[in-house]
C-alpha cells in the first residue's frame, strides 16, 4: 500500500514536470534572448555609439497595414500592383511639446492611426475621436501617405492625406478635432499619388502643396475600364498621373498652377522633396520618379525649371522610390539620396547619392554620383530612406527600408518580371499581359540598411549588429526624438506588415541640440527654413521639412549631434522670409524653441 502510495506521488510529480517544461523552456529561453539582447546592445553602444530596441508593443502600437485588394481583373498580379500604402508621418497635432504619430491603412474599410505621444514611454491612438480614423470608404479610394502644415498659419498643423482617390485636406482645430475642408479647398475629386510636399514655393508666408501622381487620375482601381493601366516602359514611361501644385490663396481655397509655373510632367512620381539648394531663398523641388529619370526643378520664386539633365540627377532612368536631402560631408550643401532596385545577378540599379560637385554652386551646381564610392548603392529593392545623426557623432547617418513582396521564399516572381521588362510597350502596359504570382515572392525578407557614416566620405552598414534585424516588405521611414531626450529615434511602416518603434539609446560622451523652430512672417510651421550649425570648426545644414522619403515626413524639429566635447561658435537661422537670425553659442544638451524676430 505504501509503495503504491510513493509510486503515485512520483507519478505526479513527473506529471507536474512535464506540464511544467515548456513553460520553463520559454522561461529559460527567453532569460537567454534577453541576456543576449543586452549583451547585443552593450557591444553596439560600444562600438558603434548607439543601439535602436524595437518597442512598438510596449509603447501600446499594435499596428498592421492592410493592403488595397482592387478590381478583380488586377487578381493575378495583385501583390505587385497593391505593393504600396504604408507610410508615416510625425507631428505634434496638439502642441504639448511631444511627437504623435499619423500610419496610414490602404483596404477600403480600414482604419488610419493617430497615436497621441503620452509622455511616458507609451502612445494611445485618438484617430476615432479626432475624425481622421475612418477615411478610406467603399468610393473614395484608400490612404496612401500623409504631410503636415499649418496652411492657415493659426498654430496647429493640419493634415493632407494623400490618396489612390480622392485626396483630403483636415483643418486641425486647435488639437481638440479635425474638419474635413477639401471642397472649400478646390482639390481635384480623384487623384492616384503617392507622395505630396508643404512648402512656400513663392515666399509670401502661405504654404503651398505640391502633389506628384503615380497612376493617371482618370484611372479607378477598384472599377477598371481597361486593363492597359501600366507605365508604356520601364525606362522612360510618360502616361503616369500628372503633377498638381496649389497655390495657398490665404483664404482656405487653393489654385492649381502646375502648368503656369512650368511643371507638367506625366512620369510616375513616387517621392518628392522640395529645400533651397542652392542658396537663392527659394525652395527647389526634387522627384523621385518610377520607370524613368529624376526629375530636379529650379525655382525663382516665380516658376520652375527643369534641370534634371544639366545638373546630371537625370542622367539614367531607374526606379526611382525615394527623396532625401542631408548635408553628408558637413560642407554646408545638401546631397541627394534616391533609392533604386538591386537584386544580386538579377537587376543592379543601384541607389543614388547626388553629391554636389566642388567648385559648382548656385544655378551652375552640378550633382556626380557617389553612392558607389560611399558605400550606399547596393540596398536590395529599396524603398524609403531619411538622414539622421544616429550616434550623435555630427555626421549624418542613413536608414534605409527595403523588401519588395514576401510570399513563398522558394519560389521567385523574378523570371517572369524581366520577361515582362523587357517586352515593348504594348506588353508592358497591359496588367492583362503580365504573367500571374501565383505566391511567388519578388525581393522579399530583405535585410534593411542602417549605414553609419564616418565624416569621410564612408559608409558602414550596421544594422543588424544595432538591433536593425526584420525583414518585413519595408516602405517609410521617420525618424524624430519621440521622448525628448536628445536622441534621433526611428519609425518604419511595413506594407502588410507591423509599424516598427525603435527606441534609440546613444553613448551619453556624444553631444547634441535641437531647434523647435516658428515662423511669424514666414510660414507658421517654418517649414523650408534653415540651420546651419559651426562647431569644432566644421558646419552642418539641415532644413525644416514638408515631406521627405517615400511616403513619410520627419518630425518637425531639428536635430544635430554635436559628437565629444563640442566647442560651439554659434547657429544661424535663415528664415523662408529671407530673415537671417544668429545664435551665439548655444548651449548644447538643450531643445531651444525659437521664434522668427518680428
Amino acid at each position: 500500500m505504501k509503495d503504491r502510495q510513493i509510486a503515485r506521488v512520483v507519478l505526479a510529480v513527473l506529471f507536474a514536470v512535464l506540464l511544467a517544461t515548456p513553460f520553463l523552456i520559454k522561461r529559460i529561453t527567453a532569460s537567454h534572448a534577453a541576456e543576449r539582447a543586452k549583451e547585443g546592445e552593450s557591444a553596439a553602444l560600444a562600438r558603434h555609439g548607439f543601439y535602436l530596441q524595437e518597442v512598438s508593443h510596449a509603447a501600446g502600437i499594435d499596428f498592421v497595414h492592410q493592403s488595397p485588394k482592387l478590381d478583380p481583373k488586377l487578381a493575378p498580379i495583385m501583390p505587385e500592383v497593391a505593393s504600396m500604402g504604408a507610410s508615416v508621418s510625425i507631428v505634434d497635432f496638439d502642441r504639448d511639446g511631444w511627437p504623435d504619430l499619423y500610419v496610414t491603412n490602404s483596404a477600403i474599410g480600414s482604419k488610419n492611426h493617430l497615436y497621441r505621444n503620452l509622455h511616458d514611454g507609451t502612445f494611445k491612438d485618438v484617430a476615432e475621436e479626432m475624425g481622421v480614423a475612418d477615411v478610406n470608404k467603399e468610393g473614395t479610394g484608400v490612404s496612401t501617405g500623409a504631410v503636415w502644415g499649418d496652411y492657415d498659419n493659426d498654430g496647429y498643423e493640419d493634415l493632407f492625406l494623400i490618396k489612390w482617390g480622392k485626396p483630403e485636406l483636415f483643418h486641425n482645430d486647435h488639437g481638440h478635432g479635425f474638419t474635413p475642408v477639401s471642397e472649400q479647398a478646390g482639390l481635384p475629386k480623384w487623384v492616384n499619388a503617392n507622395t505630396a510636399v508643404w512648402f512656400d514655393y513663392d515666399g509670401d508666408g502661405l504654404l503651398d502643396l505640391f502633389l506628384g501622381g503615380y497612376y493617371n487620375e482618370d484611372i479607378d482601381l477598384w472599377h477598371l475600364k481597361t486593363t492597359r493601366i501600366m507605365p508604356d516602359s520601364f525606362e522612360y514611361a510618360k502616361n503616369g498621373g500628372r503633377k498638381y501644385l496649389f497655390h495657398n490663396l490665404g483664404n482656405g481655397r487653393f489654385e492649381e498652377i502646375s502648368e503656369q509655373v512650368g511643371i507638367n510632367s506625366r512620369r510616375w512620381a513616387l517621392a518628392a522633396a522640395a529645400a533651397d539648394l542652392r542658396g537663392t531663398g527659394h525652395p527647389d523641388l526634387f522627384i523621385a520618379n518610377d520607370y524613368g529619370v529624376s526629375e530636379l526643378y529650379f525655382n525663382d520664386g516665380k516658376k520652375f525649371h527643369e534641370v534634371g539633365d544639366q545638373t546630371g540627377v537625370g542622367f539614367a532612368p531607374k526606379s526611382g522610390m525615394n527623396a532625401a536631402f542631408g548635408d553628408i560631408l558637413n560642407q554646408g550643401k545638401y546631397s541627394i539620396y534616391v533609392s533604386n532596385i538591386s537584386e544580386d545577378g538579377i537587376l543592379i540599379q543601384g541607389n543614388n547619392l547626388w553629391v554636389p560637385e566642388q567648385g559648382t554652386s548656385g544655378d551652375g551646381i552640378k550633382y556626380q554620383n557617389l553612392a558607389r564610392a560611399f558605400g550606399v548603392e547596393l540596398g536590395g529593392w529599396s524603398f524609403g530612406a531619411q538622414f539622421g545623426d544616429l550616434n550623435n557623432d555630427g555626421n549624418l547617418d542613413l536608414f534605409l527600408t527595403n523588401g519588395y513582396i514576401s510570399l513563398d521564399r522558394n519560389r521567385s516572381y523574378w523570371y517572369d518580371f524581366s520577361k515582362v521588362a523587357g517586352g515593348n510597350s504594348t506588353i508592358i502596359g497591359d496588367a492583362k499581359s503580365w504573367p500571374a504570382f501565383n505566391g511567388r515572392s519578388l525581393s522579399g525578407y530583405q535585410n534593411k540598411k542602417v549605414w553609419l557614416n564616418d565624416g569621410e566620405g564612408k559608409f558602414v552598414d550596421v544594422a543588424q549588429a544595432v538591433g536593425v534585424t526584420d525583414t518585413h516588405d519595408g516602405r517609410a521611414v521617420a525618424m524624430a526624438d519621440l521622448w525628448n531626450r536628445g536622441v534621433l529615434d526611428v519609425v518604419v511602416a511595413n506594407q502588410n506588415g507591423p509599424l516598427l518603434v525603435y527606441k534609440n539609446t546613444v553613448v551619453p560622451e556624444n553631444q547634441w541640440i535641437e531647434f523647435d523652430l516658428e515662423g511669424t512672417e514666414s510660414n507658421r510651421s517654418a517649414i523650408g527654413a534653415q540651420v546651419t550649425m559651426f562647431w569644432n570648426g566644421q558646419e552642418q545644414v539641415q532644413y525644416v521639412s514638408g515631406g521627405s522619403g517615400f511616403a513619410a515626413q520627419n518630425g518637425r524639429r531639428l536635430h544635430f549631434g554635436l559628437g565629444k566635447n563640442p566647442k560651439i561658435e554659434k547657429a544661424v537661422i535663415r528664415w523662408p522670409s529671407g530673415k537671417i537670425q544668429t545664435l551665439d553659442k548655444p548651449a548644447a544638451g538643450q531643445i531651444y524653441k525659437v521664434k522668427e524676430p518680428a
